[in-house]
């Protein structure tokens, strides 16, 4: 790792080596830096279906490494390293990793969000194995089977709507007696036929057989009684948690936590950019974030550009 670099991008999932491979094409000299391994959360999917250009999908894990290998094959560095303090109003902006400090001319934050857990035993565990966080992902692994969504607001409400159209049958879940979501999602909601309304029940137990999810363990907020629903599958929609604690106090957030920035990616501070799900925006998929990390490269170049 150098000194200092044009440009420093601070994570290696799909948005940050996209970010990388356009930047280091375009001639910068990029550095990614990643705590454990490229790919984040994307990584973590062992069948990736939406992702064009693979016609029978693709783990993604070996996605990620992909994406690694085709930025470094131009030239793009890639440290393994804990970023631990960041100045981003500096000149040049200053990176303090657990391998050492770095200096960039500008900084490319691709931190990611990860979604927000249950909560309940064994909830790790059974993550790709009935137990998923993304209905766009993984909703056509239970085509014609039987799915719970856990949750009460938007994203809960979206991911029950297009299950509905492919599942034999949806249960939404909610811990309250209404759902958080806005008022427009209540009538399709209504309307589909095979998707039914649990209400007052908090989900506190996974029903597992042989690694496999065959149900779930309520409990009734208002009565406390128990039950058990059987399923195939459960998709957890109880929010998203954005990585960005490290630069809360030196860019602009939303009340959610994300990095407020638009279709250029730029943030509140001049030569810094926000790419992937760590930014503010409606869509959070591997597309969309390696379609940030194109773009954001297009105003890093005019950023140095206007430094010369």
């Amino acid at each position: 790792m150098k000194e200092q670099y044009d440009v420093v991008i601070i994570g290696g999932g799909p948005g940050g080596y996209a970010a990388a491979l356009y930047c280091v094409r375009a001639g910068l000299d990029t550095l990614v830096l990643e705590k454990l391994s490229a790919g984040g959360q994307m990584a973590t999917t062992t069948q990736v279906d939406n992702y064009p250009g693979f016609d029978e999908g693709i783990d993604g894990f070996e996605l990620a490494e992909k994406m690694q290998r085709g930025a470094e094959r131009f030239g793009a560095v890639t440290e393994y390293a804990e970023v631990t303090a960041l100045d981003l109003n500096a000149s040049p902006k200053r990176i303090t990793t657990s391998a050492g400090t770095v200096l960039a001319k500008a900084v490319i934050l691709a931190t990611g969000a990860s979604p927000r857990l249950l909560g309940v035993p064994n909830e790790e565990a059974m993550r790709g194995h009935g137990v998923s966080y993304c209905a766009t992902c993984d909703g056509m692994f239970f085509r014609n089977k039987t799915v719970v969504v856990a949750g009460g607001g938007n994203s809960a409400a979206e991911d029950a709507l297009a299950l509905s159209k492919i599942c034999k049958k949806v249960y939404l879940v909610h811990r309250r007696d209404t759902l958080r979501a806005t008022q427009s999602y209540l009538a399709p909601l209504q309307k589909a036929s095979n998707l039914e309304f649990v209400w007052n029940k908090q989900i506190d137990r996974l029903l597992v057989d042989n690694q496999q999810l065959t149900g779930i363990g309520m409990t009734d907020r208002v009565t406390g009684e128990t039950s058990e629903l059987s399923c195939d599958g459960l998709f957890v929609a109880v929010g998203r948690v954005p990585d960005t604690a490290l630069v809360k106090e030196q860019v602009a957030l939303d009340e959610q936590g994300y990095i407020i920035a638009d279709e250029t990616t730029r943030t509140s501070v001049p030569g810094v950019f926000v790419v992937g799900d760590a930014r503010t925006k409606p869509m959070r998929q591997i597309i969309t974030a390696a379609a940030d990390g194109a773009t954001a490269s297009k105003f890093v170049e005019e950023y140095l550009q206007s430094l010369e």
